[in-house]
């Protein structure tokens, strides 16, 4: 099986895998959530993948802010299920000054399904 292709999940957000060599995957993820830290970039993404099981991950940062995600899931049904969880760092106030964020504040996590466009 190779995972190279477009995949897009239920909000509209895109992973492309460009790359699929010998369990490394290599590709770039562009989210289509305005809300997100990472809305408006195209980021590079890496992960790894064991028969029909996948890892992939990507991240910024840049002005006091950093976020990183990784989705980890399983191909069924030429669905890709998975699981994500997003920690960031740091948040802009009301004032625009960087205010760090601690644990309970800086990580989110849910579930998204992937399907192969192309």
């Amino acid at each position: 099986m190779s995972w190279t292709g477009t995949w897009r999940n239920q909000y509209g957000s895109t992973l492309i895998i460009v790359e699929d060599r010998d369990g490394l995957i290599k590709g770039t993820f562009k989210t289509a959530l305005a809300d997100s830290a990472f809305y408006g970039h195209e980021l590079r993404t890496t992960g790894v993948w064991f028969n029909d099981c996948i890892n992939f991950a990507f991240g910024m940062g840049g002005g006091g802010l950093t976020s990183i995600c990784s989705f980890t899931g399983m191909l069924r049904e030429n669905k890709l299920q998975t699981v994500w969880h997003v920690v960031t760092s740091a948040k802009a106030g009301h004032s625009g000054q960087i205010e760090k964020l601690g644990w309970p504040h800086s990580v989110q996590t849910n579930a998204d399904t992937f399907e192969r466009i192309g």
